[in-house]
């Protein structure tokens, strides 16, 4: 059974914007505007406090987004945000298609190469640009290219277990 109440980081506060309290928003999701879909949000500032928004709105602007919290009118305030990260609860996510997944829901399988040689378990994903990497802490860290099915030949939720085609030396 996966988590649905795990938290998704989706974004971070990297500055303000003009002088009447608008933010400067970094997005991960995609589109970048699809991040004011996903609420509420918990705000964990870089010491670790907590707190949760509903409300944030916002337009995209050059590479990062302009957003508006509800109650924040100053520039001071957001400022003293900076480094804010947003996440939301994974139940606030629309469920994937079939064949489809987020990462988070990989994080923590089993992963097993086609031969039966246990590797470890997923700890988590990034992008390289060209693709994306599964890392995978063992006995070892191993990083294999997540390309299906070069790679990666499958993903079971039911038996938690994502099977690679991968040489257990590398």
């Amino acid at each position: 059974m996966k988590d649905t109440e795990r938290r998704i980081l989706l974004g971070r506060i990297v500055g303000a914007f003009g002088v009447r309290g608008e933010i400067k928003l970094e997005s991960w999701t995609e589109p970048r505007t699809a991040i004011f879909h996903y609420q509420p949000w918990i705000l964990r500032t870089p010491a670790g406090q907590e707190s949760t928004l509903t409300g944030a709105r916002g337009r995209q602007s050059g590479k990062h987004l302009v957003a508006v919290f509800p109650g924040i009118t100053d520039r001071d305030v957001v400022e003293a945000m900076y480094g804010t990260e947003v996440y939301v609860a994974r139940s606030a996510l629309p469920p994937p298609k079939p064949d489809e997944y987020y990462w988070v829901d990989l994080e923590g399988l089993q992963v097993r190469t086609v031969d039966g040689v246990e590797l470890g378990r997923a700890s988590h994903l990034f992008s390289t640009g060209s693709n994306d990497v599964l890392v995978v802490q063992g006995d070892r860290e191993r990083m294999i290219p997540f390309v299906q099915p070069e790679f990666v030949v499958s993903v079971d939720f039911e038996a938690n277990l994502i099977v690679v085609d991968w040489d257990p030396e590398f």
